[in-house]
């Protein structure tokens, strides 16, 4: 195989075209979009432009992609989480290897049949546990693979999602309703359960969970709330959550103050301020987050038992103003402490000076999951041009982070019941 990797992308979106796609910009001399798919028109005209695609290479739906021989090395299949697997096995039959987004599926007999598919075909497929190519986890591993602090005993994990973007992406988003795509456990923090096993290398045991849907409800909506936030909403001066300061004056994401980045290139293909205000009118992200359509959890725990005695706690919550991920780690020999935004781990070896590791002196880019979504991509694009198959976040490892977010659902639902994963 030539050193540039031929792409094809199912899924023109945030994830398929702006952090995956793009990277055909960066390293032209290892990566060239051949072909793509989306149904949204505007979306594959971006495909054209940024990554100089043949018209006669876009199509309508991943399906009509699909129906076309072999258009490239490698498939990247970004859309909507319950199309992934039907769109993987089919891409895997026509010889592409794969790039799949995250989650594999909300259906685990849908996840274990790709792991097999994988194997019969002998085809790379890489899931954009994106995460694992993160400096910062990256050296919390070789830490203490190392042994810088003993025996692993704890681990505690929070993935503060933030208001903002919780209410962009699981209120009035495409993750709102777990019956259309996953349960918030999956579609956000699948990536915090392969970190979890990562660390711990050792297989999870069993889960129990709590958590729920408790704000983001219609009989929470404050008195004078309108349906949509431009439509004379007299909550909108004290409301945090009201869409025109979410989407323009934010300091974290609004168009006036970071420019037309995600999340405004999601509300429109090329935010304007028109452009973004004509959405919020009419589109999804213009309602009130009180009266949407949305069933996922706003906040929840998970408590996870590893072989080896590796006792951890997870927790997702919609309510923090940063929107990062933050970690401790004990041991029976010290403690590790650090924030993947802030990009700074705390070594503390029991009676011993602390050390700060800052990984901001290492220079590069973070950008995209601190990191993470470049990592991938060189990643993948050596793994395919040496031949390999054998992957950082390949299938089967994947698989293992779905069958705890899964079980911690189940528990959640269940009011908390301890879930045995051999038996799960």
């Amino acid at each position: 195989m030539s050193e540039k990797i031929t792409f094809a992308v199912c899924g023109c979106g945030s994830r398929g075209l702006d952090a995956y796609a793009s990277y055909q910009a960066k390293h032209p001399e290892r990566m060239e979009v051949t072909a793509g798919a989306d149904v949204r028109p505007e979306r594959l005209e971006l495909l054209r432009r940024r990554c100089g695609v043949a018209e006669e290479r876009c199509f309508a739906s991943a399906e009509e992609l699909l129906a076309q021989p072999r258009l490239a090395d490698v498939m990247i299949i970004a859309t909507q989480d319950r199309q992934h697997v039907p769109h993987a096995l089919a891409a895997l039959d026509k010889g592409y290897h794969l790039l799949l987004e995250k989650p594999i599926s909300p259906d685990l007999a849908e996840c274990r049949a790709l792991e097999r598919k994988a194997l019969e075909t002998g085809r790379a497929v890489v899931v954009c546990h994106v995460l694992r190519y993160t400096r910062f986890y990256a050296a919390l591993s070789d830490l203490l693979r190392r042994g810088e602090i003993g025996k692993i005993e704890t681990i505690d994990a929070v993935e503060h999602v933030a208001y903002w973007h919780y209410a962009h992406s699981f209120v009035r988003g495409n993750w709102r309703r777990s019956d259309e795509t996953s349960p918030m456990i999956l579609a956000k923090s699948c990536h915090d359960m392969d970190i979890l096993r990562w660390l711990a290398g050792e297989r999870c045991l069993r889960v129990q969970s709590f958590g729920a849907l408790d704000h983001f409800r219609r009989e929470n909506a404050p008195q004078g709330a309108a349906l949509r936030c431009l439509d004379g909403c007299g909550c909108r001066e004290s409301c945090p959550y009201d869409a025109e300061k979410i989407y323009f004056t934010n300091v974290h994401c609004g168009l006036d103050v970071v420019g037309p980045k995600w999340p405004c290139n999601v509300v429109a293909a090329e935010p304007t301020a028109e452009s973004i205000r004509a959405a919020l009118e009419t589109g999804p992200y213009g309602r009130c987050v009180y009266h949407c359509d949305n069933d996922v959890v706003d906040h929840q725990t998970v408590n996870l038992e590893f072989a080896n005695n590796i006792h951890a706690t997870f927790t997702m919550t919609a309510f923090t103003e940063r929107c990062c991920r933050t970690i401790k780690i004990t041991g029976t020999q010290g403690e590790l402490e650090g924030s993947l935004e802030d990009r700074v781990i705390r070594l503390r070896r029991f009676g011993q000076p602390e050390e700060v590791i800052d990984l901001n002196q290492s220079g590069g880019s973070f950008a995209g999951h601190g990191g993470g979504d470049e990592g991938l991509m060189d990643d993948l694009c050596r793994l395919i041009a040496s031949g390999s198959t054998e992957s950082l976040t390949g299938v089967s490892q994947s698989v293992e982070s779905h069958v705890m977010a899964l079980a911690a659902e189940a528990s959640r639902r269940e009011g908390g019941r301890t879930v045995e994963l051999d038996t799960f």
